[in-house]
């Protein structure tokens, strides 16, 4: 098998990653289909908007406590009650767009009410992963989960568009629900390690403790910094896809789904080949050089003057961005012990949940402004300044990831024991 895809080498983590992949694509087609649905119902793009923050401010808010939850209880049993939940939420959309009853404020409601028990589940699917495979498949399987969910980013959009054309958006939602039978169905069939559960006392102790255990390891302390600037800098680019497809290109909805699909297989691109460039080069050296080239794809991404260049900058930008999130992730799940893992990984998924939307939010209205290209543009100037700034004042900023965890750091230790 490929060294992208030995990690399904593992039959837990290949019946874990398909039941996941299908779900995916389900869910995807839910977004699409809820998308257009409520705008076609109102015309109003504020009430698209609304959806898509209730979708997504969970993660933010509530990925924290998902981790905690990860490090002390059964993290099968967490992804089999979350997904039965979402199953329940989105069969409960299905029969309301069937019927005609849904209106926007209740699809806002049932969307948030999803975004919370899949925010309380991902950190237990994220820290699960390296329970299947063995230590040298780690980075290739996290990547793997990166493919998979960008597959499913230019697939469930595709078969949307096929479904509601032909049978109505009904179909899609119902079709979403259904999709959650997949991942509970590879729950049953995996087996999962048995591990100490050491984490005690209110959850909220729980969740400061797994902070300051990454405040205190450098490694882990480094990695979120630069998370923190990445994401606040370059993610913008992928929410604000459609304003560069409908005001800047002048396009329409398939204008916009060319953009998507291009940014998705620069992901997947990046995602397959993560594992081979880490075990290469180290996932240091590949986060800093995935850092290093982020500002520049994204000026050449501003700069591009009509839609086959523009998708042709979205491909790298796509795949360095990836690349980035990737390194968070997988150095993340190699230096956090066991049971601060879910911890460690929440505290990733928190910085992507707040600074993703609330820089999308700004670089939007400085979009409104000076244009998208400019705000662009600016956006990749001030990452490339900051990355420079800092390369400059600490040159082995990311020096503590090559180094092995110090177990007897006196900080380390007070984190272990708070």
């Amino acid at each position: 098998m490929p060294g992208a895809l030995s990690p399904l080498r593992n039959r837990s983590f290949a019946v874990y990653w398909t039941g996941a992949f299908i779900s995916n694509i389900g869910t995807w087609m839910e977004t699409v289909a809820l998308g257009y649905y409520v705008a076609d119902r109102t015309g109003k793009g504020v009430w698209v908007a609304i959806i898509a923050a209730a979708a997504f401010v969970p993660t933010g808010l509530i990925g924290p406590i998902g981790g905690a939850l990860a490090d002390r209880w059964d993290r099968r049993k967490i992804l089999i009650y979350g997904n039965v939940v979402e199953a329940i939420l989105a069969a409960l959309l299905a029969s309301l767009v069937a019927s005609h009853h849904l209106v926007p404020a209740a699809a806002a409601v049932i969307v948030f009410g999803a975004g919370c028990a899949s925010a309380l589940a991902f950190p237990a699917f994220s820290s699960m992963v390296p329970d299947l495979v063995p230590p040298e498949d780690l980075v290739r399987a996290i990547s793997l989960n990166s493919a998979q969910w960008n597959l499913g980013r230019i697939v469930g959009p595709t078969m949307a568009g096929i479904v509601i054309s032909a049978w109505g958006s009904a179909w899609a939602f119902w079709i979403n629900a259904i999709s959650f039978g997949a991942v509970l169905i590879a729950l049953s069939m995996i087996r999962v390690p048995p591990r100490v559960t050491t984490s005690t006392g209110p959850v909220l102790a729980a969740v400061r403790q797994g902070l300051r255990f990454t405040q205190a390891e450098p490694g882990l302390r480094a990695v979120t910094r630069l998370m923190a600037l990445g994401t606040f800098f370059a993610a913008p680019f992928i929410a604000l896809l459609p304003d560069m497809g409908k005001k800047v290109l002048r396009g329409n909805a398939h204008t916009v789904s060319w953009l998507v699909t291009a940014q998705g297989v620069g992901a997947v691109i990046a995602a397959l080949n993560m594992g081979r460039l880490a075990a290469r080069y180290g996932s240091r050296r590949v986060l800093q050089r995935s850092l290093a080239l982020l500002p520049v794809a994204l000026m050449l991404y501003a700069v591009a003057p009509n839609l086959p260049l523009v998708c042709l900058a979205l491909v790298p930008l796509g795949g360095l961005y990836l690349a980035s999130l990737n390194c968070y992730s997988s150095i993340a799940q190699t230096r956090a012990p066991a049971h601060f893992r879910g911890r460690v990984l929440a505290i990733n998924i928190f910085i992507l949940g707040v600074f993703y939307p609330v820089s999308s939010l700004i670089q939007g209205a400085l979009a409104d402004v000076i244009g998208l290209r400019w705000a662009t543009a600016s956006y990749a100037i001030a990452l490339a300044a900051a990355l420079v700034a800092i390369r400059m004042v600490k040159p082995n900023f990311l020096g503590p990831i090559d180094q092995p965890v110090d177990a007897t750091d006196l900080r380390l230790a007070d984190a272990f024991s708070a």
